[in-house]
């Protein structure tokens, strides 16, 4: 009899689904901003689909992601519970802040979202459109103050684009960076720089409150739901996407690779993830594997040779 019920309790045991990961996502960046939106929308997500019993969320901020990245490369390595949020940000910070520690030295896992820069301004300002702003510009290059995240990054990258669209040197660019999404909105909201540039997820709930204007969109044609003229539309040639990722720490095994991109593929297609895409206006861009690591790699060279033509890497 014994040995029966102790058959029965082994049966019943391997009968068990195996037990969900618990997941810890660094967000490279202070609260509010777009790798920190991304973090816990994850979060939440995982949670709800039952893909990960519990998932915490944790913030390094500091030079575009570099010092996050750095951190979480050396204090993970190897841990299949650790993931981070990453993107096109932190692609432009790793060379124009020369880290020794890049996104080789974690495990690029997927790309996941999509959007699109915007340019705004105070509703009180007299800046009414990106006509006014470009003549801003054109006059005295250093008397427009953008303010935006960090150096190097998407934001930095959109402003040099737009005065070199314009006619304008863009290495005389006077860009601030904030290191987070919140800094950078009060800020603007402040009147502490003249235009402000971000992910327009940003910026939508100042925009829709009318505490803010929305001058151009860095898409290639508008954007619905969005009531502003594509920045081709205002007479520039630039189109541009900020996009972010997920990685997971260095030193993973083939199969606990395996697990987490499974882990991901199943948030990416969940209801959940794709109802907040949705809501905040992110562009699906799942992308995973060697296309995704493929894509990476075309990514960094290009951004590589837009942040030398802008004078911000040698």
């Amino acid at each position: 009899m014994k040995h029966f019920f102790l058959a029965s309790i082994l049966a019943g045991a391997i009968a068990l689904p195996a037990a969900a990961a618990d997941y810890t996502i660094m967000a490279p960046a202070a609260p509010g901003g777009g790798w920190d939106q991304t973090a816990r929308t994850m979060q939440t997500a995982m949670q709800q689909e039952k893909i990960s019993d519990k998932v915490q969320v944790m913030n390094v901020p500091g030079a575009g992601g570099t010092i996050g990245i750095a951190q979480f490369a050396s204090q993970q390595k190897g841990n299949p519970n650790a993931l981070m949020v990453g993107g096109y940000v932190m692609v432009g910070a790793i060379l124009t802040n020369k880290s020794p520690v890049t996104l080789k030295d974690v495990t690029p896992i997927a790309r996941l979202t999509g959007e699109y820069e915007v340019i705004v301004v105070p509703a009180a300002s007299e800046v009414k459109t990106m006509a006014d702003l470009v003549e801003k510009l054109k006059a005295d290059p250093g008397a427009v103050s953008w303010g935006g995240g960090s150096a190097g990054g998407t934001d930095h990258i959109t402003a040099g684009l737009v005065a070199k669209a314009a006619g304008v040197d863009p290495t005389k660019v006077n860009y601030i960076a904030f290191s987070g999404g919140g800094e950078a909105l009060a800020a603007i909201l402040g009147g502490q720089v003249t235009a402000g540039i971000s992910s327009y997820g940003e910026f939508e709930g100042q925009v829709k409150a009318g505490a803010l204007r929305v001058l151009a969109i860095s898409s290639d044609e508008k954007i619905e739901g969005i009531d502003a003229p594509t920045l081709k539309e205002s007479g520039l040639d630039v189109v541009i996407q900020n996009w972010r990722m997920v990685a997971a720490a260095p030193g993973l095994s083939d199969e606990q690779k395996a697990a987490v991109t499974a882990d991901i593929e199943k948030l990416a297609k969940s209801k959940t993830w794709q109802d907040n895409l949705k809501t905040k206006g992110w562009i699906d861009t799942y992308l995973a594997g060697p296309e995704f690591e493929e894509q990476l790699a075309k990514d960094i060279t290009a951004t590589e040779a837009i942040l030398k033509d802008i004078g911000l890497v040698k």
